[in-house]
C-alpha cells in the first residue's frame, strides 16, 4: 500500500500516473453517482461517513477478528460450514464490488478514481453488496483508454486486492490461485454486466479485461474467448454450497 506515497510523501496529492491528469471532485463525485444507478454492486456514496459502523477498508486488511467474523457471516448465509468455501464466496464478492465503481467510471467518464484502503469506507450489511463511501472523491482523467490499465490495477489490484488476499490467508488456508480467479472472475462479470447497462462501453470493455489480465497477480487466471466471454482456469467452490452449482466460467464446465 505504500505506493499512495509517490507524489513527494504527500498522501492527499495521491500518486503520479503518467498521462492521467488530477480532476475536479464534484465530477467525479457525479460519475460516481451516474454509474451508482446501475446496480448496487456500482454504489459508492460520497461524504464523510455519518451514523455507527463505518470503518475503513484498511480495518478488513489489518485486523483479523472482524474479517474472520465477515467470512463466518457469509458462511451462515450461504449453509455452509466449510470455511475456505465462505471466505472464497466472500472474497469474490468483495472483488466485485470494488472493481464494478471503478470500471463503471473509468468505461463510462474516462475517469479513475482514487480508492485507497484507508480513503474508502465500509460497514456490514445483512444482506446485499457491502456499502462503500469515499469521504472526499478524488481521481484522474485520461484520454485513452490504454492509458488507464496500469494505474487501474495499482489502484485496485495492488492496492486493494493484495492486501485482502494476504490477510484472508492468514486467518483461512485457501489457495491463492483460487482468490485471484475469482478476482479474475469478478472483472469480468462486472465488465459484463457493464457493457449490457452501458452499450457505449462494450468495445472498450473486452480489450481492457484482456490486458488486465495479462498483469501481475491476474496473469494466467482466465481468458475472454470468442465463444463463452470469459472463462477462469480455477473454481470458486461454489458447488460445494448446498443447493450450488458449477458457474457459467468454471474452469470444470470444460473438462
Amino acid at each position: 500500500m505504500g505506493w499512495w506515497m509517490e507524489s513527494g510523501g504527500d498522501r492527499l496529492a495521491g500518486p503520479v500516473f503518467a498521462g492521467l491528469r488530477p480532476e475536479a471532485p464534484d465530477r467525479m463525485a457525479r460519475a460516481l453517482a451516474d454509474v451508482a444507478g446501475i446496480n448496487a454492486y456500482f454504489e459508492i456514496s460520497v461524504g464523510e461517513p455519518v451514523g455507527p459502523g463505518w470503518s475503513p477498508l484498511t480495518t478488513l486488511c489489518t485486523d483479523g477478528a472482524v474479517l474472520a467474523a465477515l467470512i463466518s457471516d457469509m458462511g451462515e448465509r450461504l449453509g455452509t460450514g466449510e470455511t475456505r468455501v465462505a471466505a472464497s464466496i466472500w472474497f469474490q464478492g468483495l472483488a466485485a464490488r470494488v472493481w464494478s465503481p471503478v470500471l463503471g467510471a473509468v468505461l463510462a467518464h474516462d475517469l479513475l478514481i482514487r480508492c485507497g484502503p484507508a480513503d474508502l469506507h465500509w460497514r456490514a450489511a445483512e444482506s446485499g453488496p457491502m456499502p462503500l463511501r469515499l469521504a472526499a472523491p478524488q481521481g484522474w482523467r485520461f484520454d485513452e483508454t490504454g492509458q488507464v490499465a496500469e494505474p487501474l490495477h495499482r489502484v485496485v489490484v495492488t492496492g486493494i486486492l493484495e492486501p485482502l488476499v494476504r490477510a484472508v490467508r492468514e486467518i483461512v488456508p485457501i489457495a491463492p490461485g483460487l482468490l485471484w480467479g475469482n478476482a479474475a472472475s469478478a472483472l469480468a462479470g462486472t465488465l459484463g454486466t457493464l457493457a449490457g447497462a452501458r452499450p457505449g462501453t462494450a468495445a472498450r470493455a473486452v480489450p481492457l479485461g484482456r490486458e488486465l489480465l495479462s498483469r501481475g497477480v491476474l496473469r494466467d487466471t482466465g481468458v475472454f474467448g470468442e465463444g463463452p466471454p470469459f472463462v477462469r482456469r480455477s473454481c470458486c467452490l461454489y458447488y460445494r454450497v448446498p443447493g450450488g452449482g458449477l458457474c457459467g466460467d468454471c474452469v470444470l464446465l470444460r473438462r
